[in-house]
């Protein structure tokens, strides 16, 4: 992982954990037990999503630069797919509070876009990687190419 996609992915999971032990707190005050046990899921769902979406889209940013937006699309695709599978399995639980789990889940990706949107606009990326000085380009000279025969 690229240490901007790594600053990224700190950006957005530190206060993505932050909402989900406040609201973990909230959750035991309003509903007890389970109500910590929904909102632990949540956080945990929402973190673990997230978090495996951005380390295999910056895998596939660095060896498949060009595929990027079709395995982000897979990833989200399989993303929404787990999430409504695990949705459909949990639905008629008793074993957590199903409004402290939804809460939660709502406010942990809130809180992981904003982080996301904020850190990205402040990192240094550079959109055109410049040309070394290693072998490969051994045999060119600066400013030399199509349209510079002057």
């Amino acid at each position: 992982m690229q240490e901007h996609d790594a600053r990224i992915l700190r950006g957005a999971a530190i206060p993505t954990a932050a909402v989900g032990v406040v609201a973990a707190a909230a959750a035991t005050v309003s509903a007890g037990v389970p109500g910590l046990i929904g909102a632990a899921i949540g956080t945990l769902l929402i973190l673990g999503f997230f978090a495996v979406s951005a380390f295999v889209v910056s895998w596939a940013g660095q060896r498949h630069p060009h595929l990027l937006l079709p395995i982000a699309f897979v990833v989200y695709t399989t993303k929404i797919g787990v999430l409504a599978v695990a949705l459909v399995l949990f639905g008629g639980t008793t074993a957590f509070h199903h409004l402290s789990f939804a809460l939660t889940s709502l406010g942990c990706v809130i809180a992981w876009l904003t982080g996301q949107a904020i850190v990205s606009s402040r990192v240094r990326q550079l959109y055109v990687e410049p040309a070394g000085d290693g072998p490969e380009n051994a045999g060119s000279q600066a400013g030399a190419g199509v349209g510079n025969d002057r």
